[in-house]
């Protein structure tokens, strides 16, 4: 085992959210321990023009400088916060923000300056995660599993985390394989998260969240539209998956009332949840829910319904859920800079564990 490493991870939520934040102190391997994290939201008028690059109109390249400079900027006051300077931290590991994701064409864009990046918080720094693994054959998603499983390491298996983001996608963890080993994983999306809910209030309340699903609690399910949603091929198809945050609309529920419009699409994430059940070799013994969907609370409601066993916010499994994804990056970046794989068969499809990110040096 090396010598552990302080990095910052950094993750760009959806056009609706911000920046996390998180330090992370650890060897790649076992060894992890959590530090300060920080949330940095989005103004309105970056979050336009972000949405506007995500749609296909506005200036990439603009857009992309903009996000890095408020990237750098949260490393600042995140390292300020933990009362650290930039030298005591020795690696960053940046996802950017995902404009597209189409693994069916092997093609996946993130926009995020690492080189950039590296210059303004004097901070080596690795980006560009998915890449090598879709150039190898691999879905480029999830990415977040062997830090899922490191963080696990001392529950009862199997288990499942579920993060809740814009899109949402399950880690099944599963006993090692043998002593010393990694833990038998399978990962993958399972269909929409918050970004459908998130859409539909934006377009129809100017609110870009259903705060605690209170809109949702107050609406009712329209079942020939959660059907016909879940009439997508995406379902039918045997994992490793992946999706881009566009892949479904809210079409199905354009006629509804604005609480039964909520109802519905909570019920649909709701619903994704139960045919991810299909692929698990064993049910787990407790679903773990990170992400700002364990915040819904008619969500993690319709969520329960659908599991044989307990339903639980990350909070409760000893995980912070709104750090975690942040964590995840940089986890993945200290494993990246020591060579070992981030990429599995049984989480991105694959061919053979490898490694990935691209590192910039300060």
């Amino acid at each position: 085992m090396t010598d552990p490493i302080l990095a910052v991870g950094l993750m760009s939520g959806t056009s609706r959210d911000g920046i996390d934040a998180a330090l992370l102190r650890s060897d790649g391997e076992g060894e992890i321990a959590a530090g300060a994290w920080l949330t940095e939201p989005y103004d309105d008028g970056f979050r336009a023009r972000l949405a506007a690059v995500i749609g296909g109109r506005g200036e990439v390249a603009a857009v992309e400088r903009e996000l890095t400079l408020r990237h750098a900027e949260a490393v600042r006051r995140l390292l300020r916060s933990a009362g650290l300077a930039p030298g005591d931290a020795g690696l960053c590991g940046f996802h950017g923000h995902t404009v597209r994701h189409e693994p069916e064409a092997g093609r996946t864009w993130q926009i995020g300056d690492g080189a950039l990046l590296a210059a303004e918080i004097g901070i080596d720094v690795v980006a560009d995660f998915r890449s090598a693994d879709m150039a190898a054959g691999g879905e480029g998603a999830p990415l977040a599993p062997l830090f899922h499983a490191g963080l696990a390491r001392d529950l009862a298996r199997p288990i499942a985390v579920l993060n809740v983001g814009g899109v949402a996608n399950v880690t099944w963890i599963g006993p090692p394989e043998a002593a010393g080993a990694l833990p038998a994983l399978l990962a993958f999306d399972t269909g929409p998260g918050n970004a459908l809910i998130d859409d539909w209030m934006l377009r129809r309340t100017g609110q870009a969240v259903d705060a605690d699903g209170t809109t949702a609690a107050g609406g009712k399910v329209d079942e020939a539209a959660l059907n016909a949603l879940l009439m997508s091929p995406f379902f039918g198809q045997v994992p490793p998956k992946s999706l881009d945050r566009n892949a479904f609309g809210v079409d199905p529920v354009l006629p509804f009332s604005v609480a039964d419009g909520a109802a519905t699409l909570t019920a649909f994430t709701a619903a994704s949840l139960a045919r991810a059940r299909e692929h698990f070799a064993e049910q787990p013994r407790v679903w773990v829910i990170c992400g700002g969907g364990r915040r819904n609370r008619t969500l993690m409601t319709m969520l329960a319904a659908h599991a044989d066993n307990a339903v639980v916010p990350a909070e409760a499994a000893g995980f912070d859920g709104d750090a975690v994804e942040a964590e995840a990056w940089a986890y993945m970046a200290v494993r990246s800079l020591k060579g070992l794989p981030i990429t599995f068969p049984g989480t991105t499809g694959v061919a053979a564990p490898m490694c990935g990110g691209v590192l910039a040096r300060a």
